[in-house]
């Protein structure tokens, strides 16, 4: 019995020398089967760990994460948002392994447990990336516009089409983000594209939701620039352009633009500006009139509709090639006898809206109904035969004082214009016609003042 009795203290003085060497010798350092990101860091101290994770640190602050949409781009790098190991982490927590306060689970660890891995903590300053994602947001989400569509005594008075809107997933724009930083530390990789994913949002209220007169859907546009015009040429567009804003045209109906437009006068509003009248640019009451129906004649070329009626201007008008267009693309009107008509050959309603930007001077047509597949070109626009202006004329005038010369025509080059106008259904041919301009040189004339 006292012999075993000394076996036993023979022993447990063993196991209490070689526990105190062992403890001496980690003491500060981590114990020997501990590793962090599946490197070993026995024997190392808390420092070493924080070295290291500080080093694999730099290529993460250096990444670039390059965010698109479109022409939206946005970069965020690593140091925006310091991103990388938490280092200090690491090294306590390495440390800490075998040294809690439970006796028996810290002696597993340290003489039984062949290894312990500890996932090092990739972390970043979440708040600023949310606040960049946030940014980025803004100025991506449109919301959806509900239509409006309001009928009155025949005509349109009120209209909004409904148009989608468009939203970036917030949450899946972080788990691209995540997915980058991870590829980062497998790849090395410093620069990574990330595509934001953009969502389609669906009005609640469509526009062929608001009526019943199949009126759906932007079938149609025209445009033009009247930059330069006098303040009652501007102030004629903007009102002749309302007079035939939300008018209906019925399937198989032909619309008139001088019946549309009505009595252009000084008694219905309008304001004297520069027209072309018996072969003279004059001062008239309307002038400016024709910059409508010449925008109106390019949203109907556009929406393949027939055009039944248009004439060319008797000269070449800056405005109506102004914004890149060629010469041609014009008509003039002139109640009762010169008109621009178009029929409505499609099994829908068409809405005709008008915008007139008064700051920019710029005038719009848009052309709503439905689309049937049709498909309008314009080809082989050609303008030839340019010849230049005669001579400056100067007239006497008797009510000028001697001296004073004023001018009251332009120079303007002549020109002949065509183009072909087709417009396909599949394999059916709805519509083929050229049309053809004459434009005359025009000469710059002046009064000249003879009164004494």
């Amino acid at each position: 019995m006292l012999l075993i009795g000394i076996s036993c203290l023979f022993i447990g003085s063993i196991i209490a020398s070689f526990y105190a060497t062992f403890e001496m010798r980690y003491s500060g350092r981590i114990y020997p089967n501990i590793s962090v990101g599946g490197i070993s860091f026995g024997g190392k101290t808390k420092q070493d760990v924080v070295e290291y994770w500080s080093m694999r640190n730099e290529p993460l602050q250096n990444a670039q994460f390059e965010l698109k949409f479109q022409s939206l781009t946005a970069t965020v790098s690593g140091t925006d948002i310091e991103l990388g190991y938490d280092a200090d982490l690491s090294g306590q927590q390495a440390y800490l392994v075998g040294r809690s306060e439970n006796i028996l689970s810290d002696l597993y660890i340290k003489f039984f447990k062949k290894n312990v891995n500890l996932n090092p903590y990739l972390r970043w300053k979440e708040n600023i990336l949310d606040d960049i994602i946030l940014n980025i947001s803004n100025q991506i989400d449109i919301p959806a516009q509900d239509s409006l569509f309001t009928f009155t005594n025949g005509r349109v008075s009120t209209f909004r089409p409904s148009k989608q809107g468009r939203m970036l997933n917030v949450n899946e724009t972080q788990n691209l983000l995540t997915r980058a930083f991870q590829e980062v530390i497998a790849t090395h990789e410093q620069h990574i594209v990330i595509f934001l994913p953009v969502e389609t949002v669906n009005p609640l209220i469509t526009t062929d939701g608001t009526n019943t007169l199949g009126i759906k859907e932007l079938i149609g546009r025209g445009f033009s620039v009247f930059t330069g015009s006098i303040p009652g040429r501007i102030h004629n567009v903007a009102l002749a352009a309302s007079r035939i804003n939300g008018i209906l045209v019925k399937p198989g109906e032909t619309f008139s633009f001088n019946e549309a437009v009505g009595d252009i006068s000084a008694a219905t509003g309008y304001q004297s500006a520069y027209i072309i009248k018996e072969g003279r640019t004059v001062l008239g009451d309307g002038g400016g009139v024709c910059q409508v129906s010449s925008t109106l004649f390019r949203a109907i070329l556009n929406a393949g509709l027939p055009v039944v009626e248009r004439h060319a201007h008797a000269y070449r008008v800056h405005y109506y090639e102004d914004g890149g267009f060629k010469a041609g693309l014009d008509a003039t009107v002139f109640s009762p006898s010169v008109d621009l008509k178009f029929t409505n050959n499609t099994p829908s309603h068409i809405l005709i809206q008008t915008k007139t930007d008064i700051n920019n001077l710029t005038l719009t047509f848009e052309l709503y109904g439905t689309k049937d597949g049709r498909v309008a070109t314009i080809t082989n626009h050609n303008v030839w035969g340019i010849s230049p202006p005669p001579p400056d004329e100067y007239q006497d005038d008797p009510t000028l004082p001697v001296g004073v010369v004023k001018q009251v025509d332009w120079a303007a080059w002549g020109a002949k214009a065509s183009f072909d106008y087709t417009v396909v259904r599949g394999t059916e041919i709805l519509e083929k016609t050229t049309f053809f301009s004459a434009f005359r040189p025009w000469r710059a004339v002046y009064l000249r003042g003879t009164k004494q």
